[in-house]
């Protein structure tokens, strides 16, 4: 027998009742702690690692753990209204076997945290555990069924949907999480550039159907009759993010590159899991789309870098800026990053021991002609006090031949919490080179 639809005062107390319910699962639950505490470890790395390019702390690791806490949260609330409409069907040890893969793929890379990577994986071995008659026992059958029970397409048109999300938290906090950093160009040079490395936990309600006195007013899209019997709600912390590094663009232009492929990206996976729905065979189609394209989007990001012009490079008139430290007097004249410092105090600059000589000269005030990002220069001044920056808060881009160089390579799980980091230091006289992993 159907149970009839709920009203709307009865549906709304029933969810209110789930989510409570929901909310203790989370509470109970070690997977949301984790990816709080890995984001954490992320921001402290980052900020170890701006102590040691340039002896100053740009970021609070602590405010940039908050801040994504704040975002994640937000999102949760979003992506769970949306997925309400969606439908999904989950069990605790789906939960776990998603997890699980995700857990393993951080053991390889930090930027693999992401369910795109393992719900898609989990989507490619259903498919192919549908093509083998295979019968395990124990603890291997319960994986077995686990996995061939999952929703892939509905699975997917969630991770779909926190792209979505994703893309939106990029355009509004993206920018502001960019480290800058020193690293070598095609040429061998050493070139400013930037990191920007961002994940966010993200509480999820989900609705599930389930056995209850009250039907939902709507029928969600995946689920079909499951639904006829009411709904149950549960609890899932997911982890997004993105990572990218740029020497060819300002921070914000980056993130709004970024932002869009995103939206492309959760529209066409959310098409197509929408369509697996219908016709199960592009099940394994959307599967593979959810990684392959999202490791595509961040080799056509390095490609794309590798083709391009540095920005942060000096001109032949001034010394570019990478970065502003907060608070510094830098930033109260209102200098930005990309822009140049052309003259000090009257005093053409082309050279650090420049700019120190030409601040020098005039240890109680500072005049400074500046370009900015459209070409044109703007006269700035102001007073010069007692523990003031040396370089006026002001972080330029490297000299060619000089300095500390941070290693490109991937970062797993251990290198997260050993707080290591490959860098190379790079100087004019060749016999100083060398190569050594650096304590963050």
């Amino acid at each position: 027998m159907v149970k009839e639809r709920g009203d709307g005062l009865d549906v709304a107390l029933e969810l209110l009742w789930k989510l409570g319910d929901a909310l203790l699962q989370l509470l109970t639950q070690p997977f949301y702690y984790i990816s709080i505490i890995l984001m954490a470890l992320v921001y402290r790395r980052q900020v170890l690692l701006e102590r040691k390019l340039f002896s100053v702390r740009l970021h609070s690791w602590g405010l940039q753990t908050w801040r994504t806490f704040w975002g994640g949260l937000l999102a949760g609330i979003g992506v769970s209204v949306a997925a309400a409409f969606l439908g999904i069907s989950l069990t605790t040890e789906a939960v776990i076997c998603i997890w699980v893969v995700a857990i393993m793929l951080l053991l390889f890379r930090v930027r693999y945290l992401c369910f795109a990577y393992a719900i898609g994986i989990l989507g490619v071995i259903q498919f192919v555990l549908g093509l083998f008659s295979w019968s395990p026992d124990g603890f291997l059958k319960t994986v077995k069924d686990t996995v061939a029970g999952l929703d892939i397409p509905a699975l997917l048109a969630l991770v779909a949907v926190l792209h979505l999300a994703e893309a939106l938290l990029i355009r509004l906090q993206g920018a502001s999480f960019a480290n800058p950093l020193f690293i070598e160009g095609k040429r061998g040079k050493l070139v400013g550039g930037y990191q920007m490395q961002v994940f966010w936990p993200i509480p999820l309600f989900l609705l599930i159907p389930g056995a209850s006195d009250t039907v939902l007013p709507w029928t969600p899209l995946f689920g079909g009759d499951g639904w006829s019997s009411g709904f149950s709600m549960m609890a899932l912390p997911v982890v997004i993010g993105f990572s990218e590094m740029t020497q060819s663009l300002l921070p914000q232009v980056k993130a709004d590159r970024t932002f869009k492929r995103l939206l492309i990206y959760g529209v066409v996976l959310l098409a197509f899991s929408i369509l697996s729905a219908w016709w199960s065979p592009l099940a394994l189609v959307a599967a593979l789309i959810a990684f392959v394209l999202h490791e595509g989007l961040a080799w056509y990001s390095r490609y794309e870098e590798q083709h391009r012009s540095p920005v942060f490079v000096h001109p032949a008139q001034g010394l570019k800026v990478l970065a502003v430290i907060p608070g510094s007097p830098a930033e109260e004249l209102g200098i930005a990053a990309g822009e140049s410092i052309v003259k000090v105090n009257g005093i053409a600059i082309r050279s650090k021991e420049q700019l120190h000589l030409a601040i020098r000269k005039n240890p109680a005030f500072c005049k400074l002609e500046v370009q900015n990002l459209q070409g044109e220069v703007k006269f700035l001044q102001r007073a010069i006090y007692d523990g003031d920056h040396h370089q006026l808060g002001v972080i330029l881009a490297p000299d060619p031949d000089a300095g500390v160089a941070l290693v490109l390579k991937p970062v797993n799980l251990f290198q997260l919490i050993g707080m290591k980091i490959h860098a190379r230091s790079k100087s004019s006289t060749p016999a100083s080179h060398d190569v050594r992993e650096a304590d963050m």
